[in-house]
Order: structure tokens, then C-alpha cells, then sequence
């Protein structure tokens, strides 16, 4: 297992660093959610390979996924909200810098 994951589409490839979602079961060794639940394993695309196969960088642990599993292109780039808590946290780190 690592961070590079190729996957392998039936049509149109997802355009270059869109998301992928993965939807895996948790609770295999080494993961920190209870059996049974689920999670979604975020991808994002790096390199059209050819062939209808694109090669990825996992944002998160790729430790139980599997072969034939089906990924789903997000149709976007990876995107965090943005709101006062998060710009309070810059000014924090600009004020430390500053010092």
C-alpha cells in the first residue's frame, strides 16, 4: 500500500486534479474507525496515463483498499471551506512570524 494509486475508468477520464472518492469498509487492521463503518478515501488525480487509467495521490491511508472497487469522480479539485475560524488561524501564524 501507498500514496500512489492508478485507477482505471470505463469512459470519460475525470479531469486533472478532480477528486475521486473511494468508498471503503473501515475496520480492517490499522484502522481507527469501529468494524463495519464506513469511510471514503480521497484521491486526486495527478497524471492521464492512457489506456482510460489515471494515476492518483491518496489524501488519506489506502490500507485495505481492493481491486475492482468502484471510484467515483467528484467532477471538482479537492476544496476546503473557508470561513472567520480558519482566516483567525493565519492571523495567528502572520503575528508569530512577525515577532
Amino acid at each position: 500500500m501507498g500514496p500512489v494509486v492508478d485507477v482505471e475508468f470505463e469512459k470519460q477520464l475525470p479531469a486533472l486534479k478532480n477528486a475521486l472518492l473511494v468508498k471503503q469498509e473501515a475496520g480492517r487492521s490499522g484502522s481507527e474507525e469501529p468494524s463495519g463503518s464506513k469511510r471514503d478515501v480521497v484521491l486526486e488525480v495527478a497524471q492521464h496515463l492512457g489506456g482510460n487509467r489515471v494515476r492518483t495521490v491518496a489524501m488519506n491511508s489506502t490500507e485495505g483498499l481492493r481491486r475492482k472497487t468502484e471510484v467515483v469522480d467528484s467532477g471538482s479539485p479537492i476544496s476546503l471551506p473557508v470561513g472567520e475560524k480558519v482566516l483567525g488561524i493565519q492571523e495567528i501564524f502572520h503575528s508569530r512570524e512577525s515577532s
